[in-house]
């Protein structure tokens, strides 16, 4: 007669090693599953910080939301070398310089959305998110004749809703994947060195119009990208039309 008791307590610590084993096994398998993976990825909601380019080809950015000192140099400094850029405008900002946001446009750059008050996204209701983009929009096509298309969110904060809310209304949320840093007062060597070092094809570049060192920056800058064959734009032109998607760095890719 088989002895069942004496059996499992023979094998007890067997058949628990095994079970801990076959759960380790099911819990990475899990992790690791693509379709499981693939769904996780898909219900975070980012912004676009770069694009997967084949062509060498970066965009420049401005943010501005405070002082006005610089604005007409940058404009110069573009004409100069024959460029355009975005620049990223606040509402209030709108209000204070209303003759720069057509400067701004007048001279061939993209003038988009930046909020209206400079607000906290992330506080605000998604009702709330499209009432203050819309507001900032209105503000911009009365004295430019073209409502924007692109905002970047004040601070650079987002969450999956307040890119839902900005997704709502047609409009693509941009951050950037190259960050000056200019508005900590750097020198222009460093902001230079920080730009340069990190360049690639589908680079989005972060600058501030009120930036102390800016202005002396972006001749070297500029100069530099041209020299390597790169090809300046508004942020508009590097990005893809079509199909994409955005992957868990924040990369543009085609679908």
């Amino acid at each position: 007669m088989i002895d069942i008791r004496g059996f499992i307590q023979k094998y007890k610590k067997l058949f628990s090693a095994l079970g801990m084993v076959l759960a380790v096994v099911l819990i990475f398998w899990a992790v690791n599953s693509p379709a499981i993976v693939g769904a996780s990825a898909t219900e975070r909601l980012l912004p676009i910080y770069n694009v997967q380019r084949e062509d060498k080809v970066v965009a420049m950015s401005f943010d501005a939301g405070w002082g006005n000192e610089d604005t007409q140099t940058l404009i110069d400094i573009m004409n100069k070398y024959n460029i355009n850029t975005t620049f990223f405008l606040v509402g209030d900002w709108v209000d204070k310089y209303p003759e720069s946001v057509k400067a701004l446009s007048d001279a061939g750059n993209e003038v988009m959305n930046h909020s209206s008050t400079h607000a906290h996204f992330s506080k605000l209701t998604e009702d709330q998110i499209v009432a203050d983009l819309n507001k900032c929009n209105d503000k911009i096509e009365a004295i430019t004749g073209v409502r924007p298309t692109l905002v970047r969110c004040p601070y650079g904060e987002y969450d999956d809703h307040v890119v839902k809310a900005i997704n709502r209304i047609g409009m693509k949320a941009i951050q950037w994947n190259i960050d000056s840093l200019d508005w900590k007062g750097i020198p222009a060597d460093e902001i230079q060195r920080r730009v340069l070092k990190n360049i690639e094809p589908g680079s989005i570049i972060l600058f501030h119009n009120a930036a102390e060192h800016t202005p002396e920056a972006l001749p070297g800058i500029i100069e530099s990208l041209q020299s390597q064959g790169y090809k300046i734009v508004p942020v508009s032109e590097i990005l893809l039309q079509g199909d994409y998607t955005i992957d868990h760095r924040g990369t543009m890719l085609p679908k």
